[in-house]
């Protein structure tokens, strides 16, 4: 079931949990302590239609390497697995925790888990509720993984590949990952063993009130 679930398309995987919420909400009520959600079905069919919001790991690998801090990435996984490993600035969050957590809804809000279901889901949520910078980091973790930490050199490549091979070299050394250039079985065990990098969690924004100053 979950080989068959990760070979749909970001977009069916939406208009599926679309669905799903629907369902719950006319027959079982809201799973989320009472809270409504509005579900704009013209939005959703556009969105089925169309491209979703996304970010590519390598555009999110490109901004944090250039320190930039116009975004929230939320990490949706447990507790332990963020502890274990997680993309830095993350900021570890349930999804069933997202309607009190303290976001922005003009903030730019990247969301991941592994691959792709609990991002969509807690997506979908985010816009029901009003929030219009959301996005979903195409692929999760495993594509972060792939295209980041652990890139490979295609077989054969052209010109092009080995150029654009060259640049993800660096960038996979810059978080501490491992290009994959050896035989099938170097790979394999490479990519077992993720970087152990102190990776600090993006802090929340603390709200600071000036002192007025005393009369002389």
């Amino acid at each position: 079931m979950k080989k068959i679930w990760s070979d749909l398309s970001l977009n069916y995987r939406l208009a599926s949990i679309a669905l799903l919420l629907g369902f719950i909400g006319l027959f079982a009520g809201s799973p989320y302590h009472g809270s409504r959600t509005t579900i704009n079905s013209k939005e959703l069919g556009l969105i089925v239609d169309n491209e979703v919001d996304h970010v590519k790991v390598e555009e999110l690998a490109d901004w944090i390497i250039q320190g930039k801090a116009d975004f929230r990435l939320l990490d949706l996984r447990n507790e332990k697995e963020f502890n274990d490993y997680r993309i830095p600035l993350s900021e570890n969050v349930k999804t069933s925790s997202l309607e009190k957590y303290p976001l922005l809804r003009n903030e730019k809000i990247i969301l991941y888990s592994d691959g792709g279901i609990h991002s969509a889901q807690a997506w979908f949520l985010l816009k029901a509720k009003g929030y219009k910078g959301v996005y979903i980091l195409l692929g999760g973790l495993e594509e972060w993984k792939e295209k980041v930490l652990f890139p490979k050199i295609p077989a054969n490549a052209s010109a092009e590949q080995l150029a654009a091979f060259d640049k993800m070299k660096e960038v996979s050394k810059f978080f501490g990952g491992s290009p994959q250039t050896g035989s099938e079985e170097t790979k394999v065990a490479e990519v077992k063993a993720m970087p152990k990098l102190e990776m600090k969690s993006q802090k929340l924004p603390v709200k600071t009130t000036k002192k007025k100053k005393e009369g002389c």
